[in-house]
């Protein structure tokens, strides 16, 4: 019969997405989630103690095997030779905006880009990397975005506290007073002149692994 902290080892290989204290409990059958807790933090000193290239991160809420930073090098080799997936300029100035100012409607975010941002909102909705939240309480009531699980996963951030801290403040325009319904269309509406995310030749997204 495996330790459970061999289990728990064996867990986190498997999985492909953060795993929580919460879903370890649960899969060994424990009483609380410290002991869940326990059997991580028992697992990362073993692998500090035995110099492994693997460490455990806490990301998204939730634990995950990775690799350590000083096989950067060789990975990002690996990674040169197969297909990456890439986020255009257009589309990390987008997700910047929904990541700092969240909840936030397409109407603002064009607003401070000072293009239209429906094709590159649509991109980073099917790669999942922010979701609708809602409408905004605004004539039109536009569509709110905030950024996903998978967003932290692929950053690498334990949660938005995570994130880079910037110097002075993104400021969103008040839109109100000019009728922010006039360039409301939502994702999938088709609108000719809406940006598009052009894909390869922008920055490559971390995969966080």
């Amino acid at each position: 019969m495996p330790e459970p902290v061999d289990i728990v080892e064996g867990l986190l290989f498997a999985s492909d997405a953060p795993l929580e204290a919460e879903r370890i409990r649960d899969v060994l059958d424990l009483e609380t989630v410290e002991e869940a807790r326990g059997l991580v933090g028992a697992l990362r000193e073993r692998y500090e103690r035995e110099v492994r290239v693997l460490q455990i991160a806490e990301v998204a809420g939730g634990y995950r095997m990775v690799t350590r930073a000083e096989l950067a090098p060789w990975l990002v080799r690996l990674a040169r030779t197969r297909t990456r997936v890439r986020l255009s300029r257009a589309a990390l100035e987008a997700l910047a905006i929904v990541a700092y100012k969240q909840p936030v409607s397409r109407p603002e975010i064009d607003a401070v880009r000072g293009v239209n941002s429906e094709g590159v909102l649509e991109s980073l909705l099917e790669r999942r990397l922010v979701r609708i939240a809602g409408r905004k309480d605004a004539p039109g009531r536009p569509f709110l975005f905030e950024t996903t699980r998978e967003f932290l996963v692929a950053f690498g951030l334990r949660d938005l506290d995570d994130l880079p801290k910037v110097e002075g403040d993104l400021v969103l325009p008040d839109l109100a007073a000019s009728g922010e319904s006039a360039d409301a269309a939502e994702p999938g509406d088709g609108q000719a002149q809406a940006e598009q995310d052009p894909g390869p030749g922008g920055s490559d997204l971390p995969t966080g692994r």
